[in-house]
C-alpha cells in the first residue's frame, strides 16, 4: 500500500480518515470518487489474507494478531463459565475491518430503530432518510434464480433493495438442511417467513429467513473487497497501512479546537504526522474511536487527568453507553440434519485436512506416498475447494451462520424486535470453542468426545436478546494508544436484560421442539448446571437453570456500538462537539444497537458520512442521494 514521503516535512491531504474498516473504507472510497481530493486512509493493519475472502474459513482469523486486535472484556454479569472470566472481544485490524472477519449476516435493523434514533434527536437518521443509502451499497442477487431449491423460496422486498451497488449480498448455495429446517420450525412456533430487511419485519410475531449474507458468487463482500480493491489505482487515494494513529493533531484558536491531522507510529514505531486541509474522519469502530478520542484529550477530565492527559474537551460521553448483543449457545445432537466437520474440512480442501487434526500428512510433499483411500479423500477436497473457487458453491461458501428468525418477547421495546434466534449447522471443534468461545468443552458438553467428534451431527441454536438495556464503557489504562484500553461490558446490569433472554432462550426451545422430519435430540445442558438444577435429559429445564446457563455460558455476538453516540459526542452531522473539522463515523455513532446484526448499518453510517462531508465542501461524488 502506499506510503506517503513524510521526510523532512507533514504530507498533506484534503481529508484523512483513520481506520480502514466497516465505514472507513466506504468514506475513503466515495470521496475519492472525486478526482480533485486528496484523501488519506490510515489503517493499523494490512491488506486481508487470502483465506478470509472463503466465508467458511472466518473463525481462523480470530486471534490471529496480524488481522485481530485480541480484545477481551470484563463481562459483568456473565462469563462465569469463560476462560478466566472474561469475554473476547475480536475486533478487525486489517483493511475492511470487522467486515473481513465478522460471520456475513447482512442485516440492516428493524425500521422502528432509525425512527427512534430520529425521535430522540438524531434529525436525519430515520428509516426514510438512511434506506437510500442501504440500497446505494447493496449488489443483491436474486435468491430465487435458476438452481434455488423448491419450495426454498427466499422472501425479499424487492422495493428496498439495491442490485446493482458495490457490496455483495447473497443467500448462500446450496442450502444446508439445517438452515432450512430451522426456517419451517420458526414457522410451526408462529414466526412467518419474511424480508427481515424489508420495510415491514411482520409486527410483533416477526419473520423467520435464510441469512442474506455479505457474499458474492460464494465469497465474503468486506468493505475492502467491495470498495477499496477495485479502486486501489486512484491517484488521489493514499493507502497508509501498517500504521496506528497515536493522537489527532488538535490546534486552539476560534471558538473551539481544531482538528488539523494525525500523528501515526509506522511498523517500524516511527512516527509520522499527515495533515488534513479539510477534515479528520475516525473510523475506527466502537472500540477503537473513543479509544483515540481520549487519548487525544477528547474524554471526561477526571479521567484523562488521572493519566495525566491534557484535556482539550471535557466530555463525560466518550467512550461511555458501550452496547452490545449476547447470545447463548444451544448445542442440539441432530442425525441427519448438522454438517459434520470432517464433511467441512473436505469442502475446505486438502490443507484443512492435514496433521496434527487430519489425515492428511503435515507436509504436502509426503502426498506422494498416500494409500488408495486418503489420495481419493484429497482429490475429493480438491474437487470441492476448486468449485467453490470457481463457481462460489459448496460447503466453503458460508459461515454456517445460515438462518435466522426476528420476534418480539412482549417485555418492552415496542418500536422494534427484541429478540433475535440464529442456527449453526454444525457443532465447531473442540479447539474453536476452547480457544475462540473461550468455553472448556469439558465443562460445556456432557459428552465433549461425542458432541464434538469430526463425525459428529450437532447444531447450535443462539438466543440473542438485541435491545439490550444494560451499558458498558471504554477507558483508558494508558496515555498510550499501544496499550489496549479496559473494556467493561456490563452484561446483565440492568434486570431486563436477563428478563429477555430467558424468553427468547424459551422460544429457541420452542423451536428446537417443532423441528420438522425426524427432529433433533434434547438439550446439552452442561454437567455442573444439570447436577445443581436437579435437571434429567429431556427434560424441561428450569428458569433458574437457563438463567444459570446465561450466566455462565453468554457469548457476545461482536455488535459493541454507541460509544460515540449521536446526542452526547457527536451531533446529527456526526461532528464532534466541540471540536472543529472532526468526525467520527462507524457504529460507535449509533445513538443506540440496532436489533439485528450491526455491519450493514455500519456501512449505511459510512455511506451517509461520505455523502454529507462531500455535501458541506462541495465535492462531487459519482452519485449523490441527497
Amino acid at each position: 500500500m502506499t506510503q506517503p514521503d513524510t521526510t523532512g516535512s507533514s504530507a498533506q491531504f484534503d481529508v484523512i480518515v483513520v481506520g480502514g474498516g466497516s465505514a472507513g473504507a466506504v468514506i475513503a472510497t466515495r470521496l475519492s470518487e472525486d478526482p480533485t481530493v486528496q484523501v488519506a486512509l490510515i489503517e493499523a493493519g494490512g491488506p486481508p489474507p487470502p483465506h478470509e475472502a472463503m466465508p467458511a474459513a472466518v473463525a481462523s482469523l480470530q486471534l490471529d494478531p496480524e488481522v485481530d486486535w485480541m480484545f477481551t472484556g470484563d463481562p459483568g454479569g456473565a462469563g462465569e463459565g469463560l476462560a478466566d472470566g472474561r469475554m473476547m472481544v475480536p475486533r478487525g485490524k486489517m483493511l475492511g475491518g470487522s467486515s473481513g472477519l465478522n460471520y456475513m449476516a447482512y442485516v440492516r435493523g428493524h425500521p422502528g430503530d432509525f425512527d427512534s434514533w430520529s425521535a430522540d434527536g438524531a434529525k436525519g437518521w430515520a428509516y426514510d432518510d438512511v434506506l437510500p443509502y442501504f440500497i446505494k451499497s447493496e449488489g443483491l442477487a436474486d435468491p430465487n434464480g435458476a438452481g434455488s431449491p423448491d419450495g426454498d423460496e427466499v422472501v425479499i422486498d424487492e422495493e428496498v433493495h439495491g442490485t446493482d451497488g458495490p457490496l455483495g449480498v447473497s443467500v448462500r448455495a446450496p442450502r444446508t438442511v439445517a438452515a432450512q429446517q430451522f426456517v419451517q420450525a420458526a414457522e410451526a412456533v408462529g414466526i412467518p417467513r419474511g424480508d427481515y430487511n424489508g420495510r415491514d419485519r411482520g409486527g410483533a410475531v416477526g419473520v423467520s429467513s435464510l441469512f442474506q449474507t455479505s457474499t458474492r458468487d460464494g465469497k465474503r463482500s468486506s468493505t475492502f473487497h467491495a470498495f477499496l480493491e477495485p479502486n486501489l489505482d486512484r491517484s488521489n487515494l493514499t493507502i497508509i497501512t501498517h500504521a496506528q494513529v497515536e493522537r489527532i493533531l488538535l490546534e486552539s484558536g476560534g471558538a473551539d479546537p481544531r482538528a488539523t491531522g494525525v500523528q501515526y507510529r509506522d511498523a517500524d514505531g516511527a512516527s509520522h504526522t499527515v495533515m488534513a486541509d479539510g477534515e479528520v474522519i475516525v473510523s475506527a469502530g466502537a472500540i477503537g474511536s473513543p479509544h483515540l478520542l481520549l487519548v487525544s484529550g477528547i474524554g471526561p477530565a477526571d479521567e484523562l487527568a488521572a493519566l495525566d492527559i491534557d484535556s482539550v474537551v471535557d466530555n463525560p460521553h466518550v467512550g461511555k453507553h458501550l452496547k452490545d448483543h449476547l447470545h447463548v449457545p444451544l448445542a442440539f445432537p441432530a442425525p441427519g440434519v448438522a454438517l459434520t466437520m470432517t464433511e467441512i474440512a473436505i469442502g475446505l480442501g486438502p490443507d484443512a485436512l492435514r496433521e496434527p487434526a487430519g489425515p492428511l500428512p503435515a507436509d504436502p510433499a509426503d502426498d506422494v506416498n498416500l494409500p488408495p483411500e486418503l489420495a481419493a479423500l484429497k482429490a475429493e477436497a480438491e474437487r470441492q475447494v476448486t468449485e467453490w473457487a470457481t463457481t462460489g458453491k459448496g460447503l466453503a461458501s458460508s459461515s454456517f451462520y445460515d438462518a435466522v428468525a426476528f420476534f418480539s418477547t412482549g417485555l418492552g421495546d415496542e418500536h422494534t424486535h427484541d429478540a433475535q434466534i440464529g442456527v449453526l449447522a454444525c457443532g465447531y471443534t473442540p479447539d474453536i470453542w476452547q480457544h475462540v468461545f473461550r468455553i472448556d468443552p469439558a465443562t460445556y458438553f456432557p459428552d465433549p468426545a461425542s458432541a464434538l467428534s469430526p463425525d459428529a451431527q450437532t447444531i447450535v441454536i443462539l438466543p440473542n436478546p438485541v435491545q439490550p438495556h444494560s451499558e458498558g464503557e471504554i477507558t483508558l489504562t494508558s496515555a498510550d494508544i499501544a496499550d489496549a484500553p479496559n473494556i467493561s461490558l456490563n452484561y446483565y446490569g440492568d434486570p431486563h436484560d436477563m428478563s429477555v433472554m430467558l424468553a427468547v432462550i424459551r422460544r429457541a426451545l420452542d423451536i428446537a421442539r417443532h423441528w420438522p422430519g425426524d427432529g433433533i435430540g434434547a438439550l446439552m445442558v452442561p454437567p455442573a448446571l444439570a447436577a445443581k438444577h436437579g435437571h434429567e435429559v429431556g427434560a424441561e429445564p428450569s428458569d433458574e437453570l437457563l438463567q444459570d446457563l446465561a450466566r455462565h455460558y453468554s457469548m457476545t455476538v461482536y455488535h459493541e456500538t454507541s460509544t460515540c453516540r449521536m446526542g452526547s459526542v457527536v451531533d446529527a452531522e456526526l461532528k464532534v462537539m466541540g471540536v472543529a473539522n472532526l468526525r467520527v463515523a462507524d457504529a460507535s455513532v449509533m445513538p443506540t444497537v440496532v436489533s439485528g446484526n450491526t455491519n450493514a448499518a455500519s456501512i449505511m453510517i459510512g455511506e451517509k458520512a461520505a455523502e454529507m462531508i462531500a455535501q458541506e465542501h462541495q465535492w462531487s461524488l459519482v452519485h449523490m442521494v441527497g
